[in-house]
């Protein structure tokens, strides 16, 4: 574990680049600046540091701006052996060391983890105070890149020597770009009876046997690509053997800039001629060092960290060691109760990487992968070896790995023939097993911790996505885009409503777009998965049984119809089935202690999902059901409050002669439909039509409510034939009436009566509410009443009502505060820059002067408006003049 440090810099460091970013106080800054280190050391090329600088930044990022409230300053700075981070915060408050203990917060809590990682990833780091600020930083040093150096063995005895015969020879070929043959010398003529003329301009893949099961390692023609690349192979003679050879190549470029590899061969035993020796660690050029292990040629020197390159030699020395015709090599889980498989070579591609069998078949000690076992002929003991079933093998030997005495592994060799193996190959076999049993273990819990870095890395970017949405549709995409390819190659999510309803498949995706029809498909046409709330991945048969059955039948129809070509259906139906012909788990969506769904991930043909990105796959799984849930609760909700908001608007606003009537409402706040600003436009009797405008203290939903009631009674008193103030004073004692719940309420109210001539009376009372303006045909604007007291705050409210007569081609407009109170800095739209606007609308219709009026309150100010904001335009027609 790091220790805090206090220095700065170390000055053997040189800074060789930098950046710097500053962050607001904002819940996504957090995302951001994550986005920020992870492009900054990818750009520097430090990949191998990314995961653990993002989790640290991510944490002291969150500090800042979530816990502390400031803002975040982050800097990156890169010097030769590894990259240094610095977060900077305005809180310079120190924690209070408690007497004989450190201060460090526990990991269950929700802040102050931070430093809790530094300790645990970083190399050094540190905290630094100021009397304005706070600087956390880390630094994450490079693991060391190995590099080329020469090296001497020691004197050892003549016994211990490799072996070679009398006559070294040493086949050189070259390859040219497209893998053929242009040199071959007279050694390799030697050695494989080919002559020069016989194999100049063919592939070298047509003689060499190359061991790596497709799919895993490296082959040949990659191989061949690399600038340097040493291991074995096989090579076929004229005369149908095939010698193993261990092979050097190198990559070289001529005089023209051509490139071409030259290949340097030798018989497998006489390897120690072109094997580059191990330098064994922390040796240096002038130390002596030690007699070299005969064993430690059986793997050869791969890197330490390559645990596939490592598994992958380990098979294919153990086969050529045995003269078996294949071998295998599984890893144990962590409980010891199933085992991986992870490299095999001469097997069929049905026996890929990840597929688990148990570690018990069987009663005897035979059917157990925690001792050798050798079995001379398997058809007499059908199932002994789950992993050969069906591959032609007759007789196997195996070997436990173990360290410590745990068994952490099976190494295994087989062979077509019966009768093969005796105990004296399981004991060459378990000897060389125990010799590379602790570097197999020790770089396995290297590809484990890298793994559980990315996968924290992963899960931290996961969190942050689904905590940003409350979509539903969006969640679901959201959970099916961070599976797919990074956990599996398809992946489809259903969704259960409620414990009644049968799960239905919401989303289906797939890393190969021209897919996911057939796939969606597919699983239309078979049951879902049962809901179990079990937790964990269990394996679900039923698409590639279906999928399996569906190519079988169009293969049939389509051979029925002849020798005719195939139609473009089978190549569907045989790319669906190829698609999900592997594994496919499932995995409960569980969100308060209620299955809501299921995510279901899969692999095409043959492959296997390895234990660690299943249990990676769980812990994504609560997150999205939990991510998923609240988005179905946010929907519900927002459903049923969205309903009875638009319950309280009015139905719709009647066609009156000759008068054009236009009308704005935005409801401040997201999701709002119907805030504290109301309207209403509504017939009394027979041609007199009564009209509103007002504003509730407040917004949301409690304005929302004094809204209905003000809405509705002015309706009913109107109807009743209650005058403008008679209607207004009967309102306030009801809203008075409302007790804790009431609101004051501003309220424009008034009644019209079109008249023949093309005119219109208004009786109007405006209590407490932006006074309506009238804008004549000459473009002169004047208030169309007198202010009055608010409603809602006193009992005895005495109001009167005035009358005015609109001409034809006159405007009437009321709007209410969050059209004048609009603004920008200390500067406010009021009712004078209303004016203003007003006087450009002459001869203008009633949608054309209420939008011109809305894009004006819009251009007031950059930030969208806080405040709820209706605008109610009345214009009366002007008469058509004759021809």
């Amino acid at each position: 574990m790091a220790e805090p440090g206090v220095e700065t810099r170390t000055r053997s460091s040189v800074i060789t680049a930098r950046a710097a970013a500053t962050f607001d106080p904002v819940g996504r800054s957090v995302a951001t600046a994550r986005a920020f280190v992870r492009d900054t050391l990818q750009g520097w090329g430090y990949a191998e540091v990314v995961d653990d600088a993002v989790v640290l930044t991510s944490e002291l990022v969150t500090n800042a701006v979530i816990h502390a409230g400031t803002a975040a300053d982050v800097l990156c700075l890169r010097s030769e052996d590894g990259i240094r981070v610095e977060v900077a915060d305005r809180y310079p408050e120190r924690e209070i060391p408690v007497q004989g203990g450190r201060t460090l917060a526990h990991p269950d809590r929700e802040n102050g983890r931070g430093l809790l990682l530094c300790a645990a990833l970083a190399t050094r780091w540190g905290v630094e105070y100021t009397p304005s600020r706070k600087h956390v930083w880390f630094q994450l040093d490079l693991p060391e890149r190995p590099i080329g150096t020469r090296s001497a063995g020691p004197v050892i005895p003549d016994a211990l020597l490799p072996t070679a015969d009398s006559r070294v020879r040493v086949a050189v070929a070259q390859i040219d770009r497209g893998g053929a043959i242009t040199s071959w010398n007279e050694d390799a003529e030697e050695l494989f009876g080919y002559a020069a003329e016989q194999v100049t301009g063919k592939p070298l893949g047509d003689l060499a046997a190359w061991p790596h099961t497709p799919g895993i390692g490296t082959g040949l023609a990659e191989a061949l690509r690399l600038s340097r690349w040493e291991g074995s192979y096989g090579i076929r003679c004229a005369d149908g053997r095939i010698i193993p050879v261990y092979a050097s190549h190198l990559r070289v470029r001529d005089a023209t800039g051509e490139p071409s590899t030259v290949c340097l061969l030798v018989r497998e035993y006489e390897r120690a001629i072109l094997q580059t020796p191990q330098r064994p660690a922390g040796s240096d050029g002038g130390s002596e060092s030690r007699a070299t292990d005969p064993f430690e040629v059986f793997i050869g020197s791969p890197a330490p960290d390559d645990l596939d390159g490592l598994l992958q030699r380990t098979v294919e020395r153990a086969r050529d060691m045995l003269d078996g015709d294949s071998a295998f090599l599984l890893l144990a889980t962590d409980d010891e109760t199933e085992l991986e498989v992870r490299a095999t070579t001469g097997l069929p591609s049905a026996r890929q990487r990840f597929a688990r069998v148990p570690v018990e078949t069987g009663a005897s000690r035979y059917g157990s992968a925690r001792m050798p076992a050798v079995h001379e002929d398997l058809a007499a003991v059908p199932g002994a070896v789950p992993l050969l079933e069906g591959t032609g093998m007759r007789s196997v030997v195996t070997v436990p790995l173990k360290v410590e005495g745990r068994l952490t592994g099976s190494l295994g060799v087989a062979a077509e023939g019966s009768n093969r193996y005796s105990n004296e190959e399981a004991l060459r076999l378990q000897f060389a097993a125990d010799r590379i049993a602790l570097a197999v273990e020790s770089a396995r819990l290297g590809e484990l911790e890298r793994l559980r870095r990315g996968s924290l890395s992963f899960l931290v970017e996961a969190s942050d996505l689904l905590a940003g949405t409350l979509d539903r549709d969006q969640t679901l995409a959201l959970m099916a885009q961070m599976t797919v390819p990074t956990l599996a190659t398809w992946c489809a999510v259903y969704t259960i409503a409620d414990q009644a309803s049968d799960p239905y498949l919401s989303y289906v995706l797939h890393e190969d777009e021209d897919r996911i029809d057939g796939l969606k498909a597919l699983l239309s046409s078979i049951a879902p998965p049962d809901p179990v709330p079990t937790p964990g991945a269990r394996v679900w048969t039923a698409p590639g049984e279906a999928a399996h059955r569906a190519a079988l039948s169009t293969s049939m129809r389509e051979l029925g119809h002849g020798s005719g070509p195939l139609s473009a259906g089978i190549d569907t139906t045989l790319a669906t089935a190829a698609a999900v012909g592997g594994e496919t788990v499932v995995l409960p969506l569980v969100a308060r202690n209620r299955v809501i769904g299921m995510l279901t991930l899969g692999k095409p043909s043959d492959d296997h999902f390895r234990q660690e990105i299943l249990e990676l796959a769980e812990d994504l799984s609560r997150r999205a059901a939990l991510a998923l849930d609240n988005a179905r609760l946010y929907s519900e909700r927002m459903a049923i409050s969205q309903s009875l908001q638009r319950s309280l608007l009015p139905p719709g606003l009647p066609q009156i002669d000759n008068v054009e009537v236009e009308v704005i409402y935005r409801a401040a706040g997201e999701g709002n439909e119907v805030g504290g600003d109301f309207y209403d436009l509504f017939p009394i009797r027979d041609n007199a039509y009564g009209f509103a405008i007002g504003d509730v203290c407040g917004t949301g939903p409690e304005a929302a409510a004094v809204t209905g009631l003000a809405r509705h009674a002015l309706r009913l008193l109107a109807r009743e034939g209650f005058g403008g103030p008679a209607v207004l004073e009967r309102l306030n004692a009801a809203i008075l009436d409302e007790g804790a719940r009431s609101r004051f309420l501003t309220l424009l109210y008034g009644e019209m009566w079109p008249q023949e001539d093309g005119s219109a009376i208004l009786k109007v009372v405006c209590a407490g509410h932006p006074l309506p303006l009238r804008l004549r045909q000459d473009g002169t604007v004047v208030p169309a009443a007198d202010p009055q007291p608010l409603l809602g705050v006193i009992d005895d409210l005495e109001l009167y009502e005035q009358t005015i007569t609109l001409e034809p081609g006159d405007v009437l407009l009321c709007v209410t505060d969050g059209v004048t109170e609009r603004r920008e800095g200390t500067r406010m739209l009021g009712d004078d820059g209303l004016i203003e606007v007003l006087k450009t609308c002459t001869g203008l219709t009633a949608g054309a002067v209420a939008a011109r009026i809305l894009r004006a309150v819009e251009r007031f100010a950059q930030e969208p408006a806080s405040d709820d904001m209706a605008i109610l335009a009345m214009r009366l027609q002007e008469p058509l003049k004759a021809l």
